[in-house]
């Protein structure tokens, strides 16, 4: 942290003696999380160029107009969906860098997106080799876990599709867990930040919004959920134990291994079961028969939900917890509540996070740009005095503003002052996805890339993290500084300085809104001179990168996103 807010050059501020004075009072020094939002693909790998950015082992991540080191210096870094993937799958590996992993290890399949699920991984070594005994693993390992007497639902085989991709293993450590993360070296040193995973439960049947969703969250250690309903935490470790009122009963025993890694990245993102659901009559007659096997047992309207039984929460909370009578808990994507930024973690009070980087990767409009969505989401259900359990964000703007005012396009600081909100609410920085280098834009259920557009779009996520590496604005490193402090300054009194005074005058939102309804959103490149305009196949006009050294071309819902 010292490394980096030194970095920050904030004229007339000694950063690294501020932290230093501070070092052993962690009330007072700041408190950072880091949010990725969920988006399929497009999420993960534009979440991946922004910790990129902000991880002091890429390359260069550290120089001029670098943010390298935030990573670092964050103490909870969350995930939700497709942004479950990145962070899933960056901890599972050792809390490996983007970097290591796009470059991959020989015979590894990990991050090898070109492959998508429906085939399998193409490579050798710790990989199979054809589509048909990739499926028949895949049945395999599901069958381990039926066999030994557990309900299994389409999440299972997602997640262990998923998981040949995210993790660096033989048929994609089908014995990992998420709990093992704590028993890593990295972890018990404290040189990671806390990760978590967020899904939303959601009984059969039911229709959910943000007010009335309990969400959960899975941690190395617990899983559970801080809203009143349930109100309770199990052990990461030990689910699938059966649980009662809250303890495992002297006559149960202690289960392990339910917590199989792919399974709660696919828990988060429950929302691509139709992924799965689309292979019918495409490519594997003996998947496909025992996905319209577990179909006909759960019903059509139920395939987005991963099953959590035995139910953890049985019989617990009774008086509010609307599962405690059920033996199965129903899990589903974490976005379904629109909250597609994983917030809901950070803005306990009880963590007391000081700021929040809420890279935004959502398709809200037209085109699959971000336009708020998620932030209103959160914001309306804190003021919900029920469900909003005591916590606290900044207001926010209606979505056509954010897109009227351009809040989309560009970092923007919610709540700066403290005093206009809570003393509880953290300042959020937002950083919506938008194009630096490349039209990024692509569709949420996209399952293939290869490696060029892989890299374009993460590198496009890094600039957009650095703001072009500070070509679109020299002192957003500094800005950047001023508002991890911002807190830290209110609750040790410290004068703040003229530079950030000056930031938070160009990066705040000033309260201002334009509700009227904006045309169609398609933003152009935001790296001045980045490309030549270029017609599209549906008549848009889209620059063409001059730094690409390839034209990476892919149609999605009739556009073509270069």
């Amino acid at each position: 942290m010292k490394d980096l807010l030194s970095r920050a050059n904030i004229t007339g501020f000694d950063a690294a003696a501020y932290i230093e004075k501070y070092r052993d009072n962690a009330t007072a020094l700041p408190n950072i999380g880091i949010a990725v939002s969920g988006g399929g693909y497009r999420a993960l790998m534009n979440g991946a160029g922004f910790l990129a950015a902000a991880d002091s082992r890429t390359v260069n991540a550290t120089g001029k107009g670098g943010i390298g080191g935030l990573l670092q210096a964050a103490t909870y870094l969350s995930g939700l969906s497709g942004g479950s993937w990145l962070v899933g799958s960056i901890y599972t590996n050792n809390f490996s860098s983007v970097a290591s992993l796009q470059n991959g290890s020989p015979g590894s399949s990990v991050w090898k997106f070109g492959s998508s699920i429906f085939q399998g991984p193409k490579d050798d070594g710790l990989s199979i080799l054809n589509t048909a005994e990739y499926y028949k693993n895949i049945k395999s390992q599901v069958d381990s876990k039926k066999n030994a007497g557990f309900e299994v639902s389409i999440t299972d085989y997602w997640g262990r599709a998923l998981s040949y991709q995210l993790i660096n293993a033989t048929d994609g450590g089908p014995a990992y867990t998420f709990s093992s993360i704590a028993l890593q070296d990295n972890f018990l040193n404290g040189e990671m930040p806390f990760p978590v995973i967020v899904a939303d439960g959601r009984s059969p049947g039911d229709i959910i919004i943000s007010l009335n969703t309990t969400v959960y969250e899975f941690n190395p250690f617990e899983m559970g959920s801080w809203d009143p309903t349930t109100y309770g935490f199990a052990p990461t470790r030990y689910l699938g134990s059966k649980f009662d009122g809250g303890v495992l009963p002297t006559s149960a025993s202690c289960v392990r291994g339910f917590d199989n890694a792919g399974y709660v990245f696919g828990t988060s993102s429950t929302l691509f079961n139709q992924f799965i659901l689309s292979i019918n009559g495409t490519s594997s007659n003996l998947l496909t028969e025992v996905l319209a096997s577990v179909l006909k047992d759960i019903g059509q309207d139920n395939n987005d939900i991963a099953q959590y039984s035995p139910n953890p929460f049985w019989h617990y909370n009774p008086a509010t917890n609307r599962d405690a009578n059920v033996t199965e808990l129903s899990l589903v994507d974490g976005g379904e509540d629109l909250q597609n930024i994983p917030l809901h973690p950070l803005i306990q009070p009880i963590r007391a996070v000081d700021v929040i980087f809420a890279v935004d990767s959502s398709a809200d409009t037209e085109y699959f740009w971000p336009n708020g969505t998620a932030l209103v989401a959160t914001y309306e259900r804190s003021l919900n005095a029920t469900i909003g359990n005591g916590t606290s964000f900044p207001a926010v703007p209606d979505v056509n503003t954010f897109v009227n005012l351009g809040l989309n396009s560009r970092p923007t600081f919610f709540g700066c002052d403290a005093k206009n909100t809570s003393t509880l609410a953290p300042l959020v920085v937002y950083v919506p996805h938008a194009p630096y280098i490349a039209h990024s834009n692509v569709s949420t259920f996209d399952p293939s890339y290869d490696d060029a557009q892989r890299n374009l779009i993460i590198q496009n996520g890094y600039d957009v993290a650095t703001m072009g590496n500070g070509t679109v604005d020299a002192e957003w490193v500094t800005c950047l500084g001023c508002a991890v402090l911002s807190r830290s300054w209110d609750r040790t009194q410290t004068t703040v300085p003229e530079a950030c005074k000056k930031c938070f005058e160009r990066y705040c939102w000033d309260g201002k809104v334009n509700a009227t309804v904006p045309v169609n959103y398609n933003p152009g490149f935001k790296v001045a001179g980045a490309g030549v305009a270029e017609e599209s196949s549906s008549g848009r006009v889209m620059p063409a990168g001059k730094v690409l050294a390839v034209v990476v071309g892919v149609v999605v819902s009739g556009l073509m996103m270069v």
